[in-house]
């Protein structure tokens, strides 16, 4: 069968899933919410946080679409992601709770995996929160198995591996003796199954990104205007593959920026971006629709490809990224739009996290948050309608992987403050060579972190580019800050509790009876019905 024929059953085959999942009633007094989240995009990226180096024609405005959002919505301008890595980073944005106190922080070198009321509920996109058990087919860490009614996407991540010519993640990790070779097999092993589960073998990795940025906003489309006709709140997560490496842009985007590939493909999102609020217009919903971008962490700094052109991202004056709690790894773009409700071109400077999605959806939809656990976030609706001035987020705590590695406190009342204190380190300089960029990521223990005694003291509300420790000398307060700091620590460590740790080596590493039910020759749908779990081909052999 010829592929446009073989792309147009799937889509039906979408449409015709989704429709069915959609069939409920509800109060239409609830929003829709769409919730839209880059991957790996840098804070300084952006129009509408700076930049200006996108575009190639210079009077032409960076990214228009997303910028529609501030112009329309709420800018936050210190929102911060629960972690600087992927996995841990999305546990913390699905469940509003610290990744340590859901197991989802690991304490070895690795810290990533190689909900709903009267929704219906669709994920598109990038998961990469896990998908089996204890057997090929379990799915028990599926999204359809949390909450989700339908899912279209990658389950574990995207890489330069998977692109010929582009260099390899994993064989930089070999040559410099940081991870043993069973491990790194191991890992390797699991980046054959998702070129398995992906089509790698049989469909072009540029045809496939770019049907599936075709697939995403044709769905968006029948969603939005499936849930007019039947009164049917919806909640979206679109979870763009954009722009984490290996980056791929459609030919309408390529040679657009004046960044290369990366700047070709934030244009190329910024493109679908639009398109999902342009349906939202078409069919008069965005009145009742909360809008919501942002990235699980900031920009890498180091992706440079074989061919020598930078890969990374911009994370403006913020020092670091990717895999480092300095602010560039962690401070992200905060938009949200809801027009009537937030109030349109304001900006709220207050540290704002992005666990904090999870309880403001949770009382959008008049559900009740759980009982029986510590939820971390907290809902965003006073402050985002005005109706307080001071974040909750008195106290944020960053972790390296498992280990507390800063906490950043702003002071009730009136202080303008923002005190952020490193107990540690990692051994990171993005202008060398050697530093631990040199093998992609940064580590959070042993040998490849610098621990502080006394800790670090910035005030990032007047070094926002944490250049200069403060000291007892240039801070009167530096004890008083330190003693209140720890304080928050010792509470908060008391509120842990011990659970399975979801990144051990024995979770992370490659089984091949955990491993995807289809066809290494198949791109191909798995569904989960009463009747258990089916998988659909849709390239066959």
């Amino acid at each position: 069968m010829p592929l446009r024929k073989k792309m147009g059953l799937l889509l039906l085959l979408i449409i015709c899933q989704c429709a069915i999942n959609s069939i409920k009633t509800c109060s239409v007094s609830k929003p829709n919410i769409i919730l839209l989240m880059a991957d790996d995009l840098g804070v300084g990226d952006l129009g509408c946080y700076g930049n200006r180096t996108l575009r190639k024609d210079n009077n032409l405005v960076e990214t228009p679409n997303i910028d529609r959002l501030v112009e329309e919505g709420v800018t936050l301008t210190q929102h911060i992601a629960a972690s600087p890595l992927c996995t841990p980073s999305r546990a913390a944005f699905l469940t509003g709770r610290y990744p340590i106190r859901s197991g989802m922080a690991a304490f070895s070198r690795v810290g990533v995996f190689l909900f709903s009321k009267g929704y219906a509920t669709t994920l598109i996109g990038k998961w990469h929160l896990g998908m089996n058990c204890e057997s090929s087919n379990d799915f028990c860490h599926h999204p359809l198995s949390h909450g989700f009614d339908y899912f279209y996407g990658l389950l574990v991540t995207n890489f330069r591996d998977c692109k010929p010519g582009q260099g390899s993640v994993f064989l930089k990790g070999v040559q410099k003796g940081l991870v043993l070779p069973i491990q790194i097999t191991g890992i390797a092993l699991v980046s054959l199954v998702v070129g398995q589960y992906i089509g790698l073998l049989k469909v072009p990795f540029q045809a496939l990104g770019y049907f599936l940025l075709i697939i995403t906003i044709s769905l968006m489309g029948f969603v939005v205007l499936f849930s007019r006709n039947t009164d049917t709140p919806f909640l979206l997560v679109l979870s763009y593959l954009h722009v984490h490496t290996a980056l791929y842009a459609s030919e309408n985007f390529k040679g657009k920026s004046k960044h290369g590939l990366y700047g070709d493909t934030v244009e190329e999102m910024d493109w679908s971006v639009g398109q999902v609020l342009d349906v939202l217009e078409k069919h008069n919903l965005s009145d009742k629709s909360l809008v919501y971008f942002t990235s699980d962490q900031g920009a890498h700094v180091e992706e440079i490809s074989s061919a020598g052109e930078v890969h990374g991202g911009y994370n403006g004056i913020y020092k670091g990224g990717t895999s480092t709690n300095w602010e560039g790894g962690i401070r992200v773009p905060g938009l949200l739009r809801w027009p009537g409700v937030v109030q349109a071109g304001a900006y709220i400077d207050k540290p704002t996290s992005n666990m904090g999605i999870f309880p403001t959806i949770v009382g959008l939809a008049d559900a009740q948050l759980p009982s029986d656990r510590i939820i971390d976030g907290h809902d965003l609706q006073p402050l985002l309608q005005g109706k307080v001035t001071q974040s909750k987020h008195e106290f944020l705590f960053h972790y390296c992987n498992a280990y507390l590695n800063a906490v950043r406190w702003h002071p009730a009342g009136n202080s303008e403050s923002v005190w952020k204190v490193f107990f540690f380190t990692p051994n990171f300089s993005p202008e060398d060579s050697n530093g631990c960029y040199d093998s992609h990521v940064c580590f959070c223990h042993g040998g490849f972190i610098t621990r502080h005694d006394p800790p670090l003291l910035f005030d990032l509300s007047r070094d926002p580019e944490e250049k200069v420790p403060l000291t007892p000398e240039t801070e009167s307060r530096f004890y008083e800050i330190l003693r209140v700091v720890h304080q928050a620590v010792d509470n908060h460590t008391r509120s842990l509790h011990a659970v399975p740790n979801q990144l051990s080596w024995n979770n992370l590493l490659w089984k091949p009876w955990l491993q995807l039910c289809c066809s290494s020759l198949s791109l191909a749908t798995v569904t989960m019905s009463q009747e258990g779990v089916h998988c659909r081909y849709i390239w066959d052999k």
